[in-house]
């Protein structure tokens, strides 16, 4: 599996050469069974390039589809320069770039521009597939300031691992300001050799706002759309959450919204004592499951 994703990526990347792609491409296919004879004619090399770069592949990986360069030997690239490529992608480009991230053909640029260092944007994608760089990607983070966070995250995940027997554990959350939008013409489905294709454009029917409700212990997910996120439209659906499971003792994971904790939502809790909230920390919705639900 991590070959046929490492040869994905190598056929798959603008910064490869044609010839070494279609090399990929032979082994790639392959491996996933087609035929010697289909792979020749699809890419309209012969059968003896199909078993040659099989073999060079089957003995040294992705270094083998480089194959021979002509004009004998090729220099070696120092040491020093491959660690200065590899320090330079670890970092953020300078400010005097321009750039918020580096590109192959921008770096081989700045060690020219910069330190007189000649090297080709090939020979950097190839320092980048062999360290496993990707520095186009880009991450998040929230630091919660929640005085209580270990307690909150204790209890939440608490009742993940360990539900008290017999409960039944709910997350709930709001997804809000979705836009309700419709194509102008019907979309045609998937069809023989055609994927589904839909409109480029389409018409606004203003916003609307997802309620839902995930059963940690089975999976099942209900959700309900309203109008606006308030106190009475978060109760009304709390209520019909809970309903199937009249009798049992039931605990509701949610985030920290104000419209959880409204006057007739403590009214209801008061007359429901089988209901219980556990609010995740504050800035860490992520450890409601139905957020990693949305988000999957």
């Amino acid at each position: 599996m991590e070959q046929a994703a490492e040869l994905r990526e190598l056929v798959n990347s603008r910064d490869v050469p044609a010839d070494i792609a279609t090399r990929g491409r032979i082994v790639l296919w392959s491996g996933e069974g087609r035929r010697r004879k289909d792979i020749a004619e699809l890419l309209g090399v012969s059968l003896p390039t199909v078993d040659r770069w099989k073999t060079r592949y089957a003995e040294h990986g992705l270094a083998g589809l480089e194959g021979d360069r002509p004009g004998g030997a090729r220099e070696q690239v120092p040491a020093r320069v491959r660690a200065r490529v590899i320090a330079l992608t670890r970092m953020t480009p300078p400010e005097g770039t321009g750039l918020s991230h580096w590109s192959t053909r921008e770096l081989a640029k700045y060690l020219k521009r910069t330190e007189n260092v000649t090297v080709s944007w090939h020979y950097i994608a190839r320092v980048w597939r062999e360290e496993n760089l990707k520095p186009h990607r880009t991450g998040t983070f929230k630091i919660s300031k929640d005085p209580a966070f270990a307690d909150k995250v204790a209890d939440v995940v608490g009742l993940y691992l360990a539900p008290p027997g017999g409960a039944v554990v709910l997350s709930i959350d709001e997804k809000t300001q979705i836009q309700a939008l419709d194509r102008t013409q019907p979309v045609p489905p998937v069809n023989f050799a055609a994927t589904e294709k839909r409109t480029h454009d389409y018409v606004r029917h203003g916003t609307t706002n997802l309620f839902a409700a995930l059963n940690v212990g089975t999976g099942e997910v209900i959700g309900e759309c309203k109008p606006s996120r308030n106190g009475k439209n978060f109760l009304a659906f709390l209520k019909k959450a809970v309903k199937p499971h009249a009798g049992k003792e039931i605990h509701v994971v949610l985030d920290n919204l104000s419209t959880h904790t409204t006057p007739e939502v403590k009214a209801w809790l008061a007359s429901n004592p089988q209901v219980h909230f556990h609010f995740t920390p504050v800035g860490s919705s992520w450890i409601n499951q139905i957020v990693r639900h949305e988000v999957a």
